[in-house]
């Protein structure tokens, strides 16, 4: 039976190398796309990341408020530009913008109450933000949270308003209901100010002083393959387009085995002295090989252009790369097993391949999705595949990190072709 076996897996291949225009497509395919989203997320980290856009309405047009648009404007992680309040709201719900801060009337004189006094009521900046982009608009609040701070201690230690705030507060402390240590401490730091903000006065040639400030920095590192290792996001997006394109190949394989089955082709194989197994069994094994091909030459490109390189264990990516492809040729069989008429099955195939290549993280990493969804990928085969190529390209992990994906595929592959094996149909139904 095996050189039987040989030869119809020897057959598929042929024809498959034989349509070069097909070659061609499965290969530029991935390839193109993989690249795009390489450079969309970073690539190999020299592209500068895009400003948010934001809009600014200050309807309070204080010292403290322009302060704080001044800041803003300056910050490199945003695109500030002013608006009115209906022109940032219209702006923000047709996508032009992603956030409008809203500094409203009053806000200088009550954020400078609120700052000496403990009592008094905290003024609000509104923002408005487009849903879709949840995780930017947090970013602009911790960035303004430390502008607004800066801006409004600013003027209270050193600004005009400070001053006045601070002799109006003294006059009424009284009113405050404090305990009387509260009370004295705060008389004491607001006497300090006075003393502190006369001196400034006194001297012209002395430099305006700035106000409280974030009393630490951040120093971010990327944990890759090792110390001074780049992050290559080309990895990354190849492995996901890679993976895409590799599925697309199962269906194929399915959907060529029902359009046999159309043609009376496999009733005639069927003829022939071999078993169910073997003729399944060389047909998944062609399919698996092309599979492996298209995968080595998307990672070459990958290697030769955008300087991916497996950083960790060769065998390790070898074996996924090989499970992948086993499993995704058994998934072919099971979409024929299953499927009763090819247009029919065309549609499904589809579907379900999107869905695990997109929850599988090819598209996106998983990280972004809902804790119940993160959950839930564990069931995926993409998502083992992701985990495999990732640890053994860009994170520069051994061998064993890649056991557990290659044992996985390996033992879906197994369980598809099993049940691919046992309910393919020789004829097609009426």
């Amino acid at each position: 039976m095996f050189t039987p076996f040989l030869a119809l897996a020897r057959k598929d291949v042929k024809l498959y190398f034989h349509d070069r225009r097909s070659l061609m497509m499965s290969i530029a395919a991935p390839i193109a796309i993989a690249s795009f989203f390489g450079f969309v997320f970073g690539g190999s980290g020299s592209t500068e990341a895009s400003r948010i856009p934001v809009l600014a309405v200050d309807q309070d047009a204080s010292a403290i408020s322009r302060e704080i648009v001044s800041r803003l404007t300056a910050d490199k992680s945003l695109d500030v530009k002013p608006s009115t309040l209906d022109l940032a709201r219209e702006a923000v719900r047709k996508g032009k913008a992603t956030v409008a801060c809203v500094i409203p009337r009053g806000f200088g004189a009550a954020a400078g109450q609120a700052f000496f006094n403990p009592t008094a009521a905290k003024p609000e900046i509104g923002t408005l933000y487009d849903p879709s982009h949840a995780a930017e608009m947090s970013m602009v609040q911790g960035i303004l949270t430390g502008h607004v701070m800066e801006a409004v201690s600013k003027e209270m230690f050193n600004g005009r308003t400070g001053r006045e705030m601070i002799g109006d507060t003294l006059g009424r402390l009284d009113q405050f209901g404090l305990p009387p240590d509260q009370k004295k401490n705060l008389r004491q730091l607001l006497e300090g100010v006075q003393k502190l903000n006369a001196a400034g006065q006194g001297s012209a040639a002395q430099p305006p002083r700035e106000g409280l400030t974030v009393p630490f920095q951040m120093r971010s590192e990327a944990v890759t393959s090792g110390t001074g290792v780049p992050y290559n996001g080309y990895a990354h997006a190849f492995g996901g387009m890679g993976i895409q394109f590799i599925l697309f190949v199962g269906i194929d394989v399915g959907i060529a085995l029902l359009l046999q089955r159309q043609t009376g082709v496999w009733k005639r194989l069927r003829a022939a002295p071999l078993s169910r197994a073997v003729l399944l069994g060389s047909r998944a094994t062609s399919a698996a090989f092309t599979s492996m091909f298209v995968l080595m030459v998307i990672f070459t490109f990958a290697r030769i252009v955008f300087g991916v390189r497996i950083q960790g264990s060769m065998a390790g990516f070898l074996g996924v790369c090989a499970a992948f492809s086993l499993m995704t040729a058994a998934w072919g069989l099971l979409i024929a097993a299953l499927g009763k008429t090819p247009e029919a099955t065309r549609g499904i195939a589809i579907l379900t391949t999107l869905l695990m290549v997109m929850l599988g993280g090819a598209w996106v990493p998983t990280f972004i999705f809902p804790a119940w969804l993160q959950k839930l990928t564990v069931v995926i085969p993409t998502r083992w595949a992701m985990d495999g190529l990732d640890a053994t390209t860009w994170r520069g992990l051994g061998f064993s990190a890649a056991i557990l994906p290659i044992a996985l595929l390996t033992g879906a592959a197994m369980a598809f072709g099993a049940l691919a094996v046992m309910r393919f149909r020789w004829e097609a139904e009426g």
